[in-house]
């Protein structure tokens, strides 16, 4: 098992203690049933089709939504939505509608929440992306080369997503790069644990060439949005993250 071949490696560099190791194989066996029914929907060519089809129709609806009613959102925004329909489809189109355009009744916590996560997902998503099709698809290195090389291009990815635009207001590097290590690394931290294990339970040993490489990627991106959403929302309840502002104040 993938996960079983990481633990060995980490466990004989002394990286984890045995306890450690041992919950983590537990864990793995808790998600095999799991697994053996995903693998074979993920691996199928018409699943892969539907999915295809999905994703270009929704990416379809979110352009003609923001060109005839949406204009006024900000630029980075419309490349947000964009990463964020195209990682998860309908998915992401779904809370674009909700929470990502001028025409929401209100504002509200959790739409605030749900703006911030996809942020950072795109972000990060974009980092795993590259780091994962890098190392495992295309260098094919071990699982624990894997995992670091893909965790450090989601954090890249991620702080430089939010450091761009602070330092186009005016923030200094070092500032705006302290600002996002603060307000990103937690989520960051979270989506990527729930994605990248997702991926290599569903895919580690996967080719890039094979149809489960990237359905598996898919559906891990889209699970670690699911894990980030709450840690997003309780940094903005904490006032560590100011949130998304509200698109209906744009229009």
């Amino acid at each position: 098992m993938v996960l079983q071949q990481l633990l060995a490696v980490v466990l004989q560099n002394s990286l984890l203690p045995r306890w450690l190791a041992q919950f983590g194989k537990q864990i793995e066996h808790a998600f095999a049933p799991i697994r053996a029914v995903l693998k074979p929907i993920l691996s199928s060519p018409v699943t892969a089709g539907i999915w295809a089809i999905l994703v270009v129709s929704s990416l379809a609806v979110l352009w003609w939504d923001i060109r005839k009613r949406n204009q006024a959102l900000p630029s980075m925004m419309k490349f947000v939505w964009t990463l964020t329909v195209l990682y998860s489809g309908p998915i992401g189109l779904a809370i674009y509608w909700w929470s990502g355009r001028t025409q929401i009744a209100h504002d509200s916590f959790w739409r605030r929440g749900s703006r911030s996560t996809s942020h950072c997902y795109s972000g990060c998503g974009l980092g795993e992306i590259v780091g994962i099709t890098l190392a495992q698809g295309i260098l094919a290195f071990n699982i624990l080369w894997v995992v670091l090389i893909t965790f450090g291009f989601a954090y890249l990815f991620g702080y430089a997503l939010n450091i761009g635009p602070l330092m186009q207001e005016g923030m200094g590097f070092r500032e705006a790069t302290w600002d996002a290590f603060l307000s990103e690394t937690p989520s960051i931290t979270i989506m990527e644990i729930a994605a990248i294990s997702t991926d290599l339970l569903l895919a580690g040993t996967a080719g890039i060439g094979s149809i489960l490489f990237w359905m598996a990627m898919a559906f891990s991106l889209s699970i670690g949005f699911i894990a980030a959403y709450p840690i997003n929302a309780g940094l903005i309840s904490l006032g560590v993250k100011e949130g998304m502002m509200n698109p209906k104040e744009m229009d």
